[in-house]
């Protein structure tokens, strides 16, 4: 009987793994890109107005209203954003932020390495 209920507890918790879009559950490591400006006052994935000088940012499955911890790995700079709006599924970015967490994360050319983690 305990048998089958750790492979439910487990069963669970893929479950609310897939429901929520956690798509990792301590760090992911990549290449994160800025918006374009050109995005300025449209509505993202989640709705909210995209604002460059906000600290949000797309990624392909975490849940909206997320908060990321994202840290540029050459140079240890940080910032916490929200996720509110989606990537698209051949983006082979891990995130893309707006330009005002590229710029507190000092992006080169309008990408760098980064390790992002969901703070609880």
């Amino acid at each position: 009987m305990n048998k089958a209920r750790g492979i439910v507890a487990i069963l669970v918790t893929l479950a609310l793994v897939s429901w929520t879009g956690v798509a990792f559950a301590q760090a992911e490591e990549g290449i994160a890109h800025h918006y374009s400006d050109k995005f300025e006052g449209k509505k993202t994935a989640s709705g909210a107005m995209y604002d460059k000088a906000a600290l949000t940012a797309a990624h392909k499955k975490l849940a909206f209203g997320t908060k990321v911890k994202v840290t540029n790995v050459e140079n240890g700079k940080s910032v916490v954003v929200t996720v509110n709006d989606r990537m698209g599924a051949s983006s082979k970015s891990v995130i893309d932020v707006t330009p005002r967490a590229a710029e507190a994360l000092g992006f080169k050319g309008g990408q760098a390495k980064v390790k992002l983690e969901v703070q609880k």
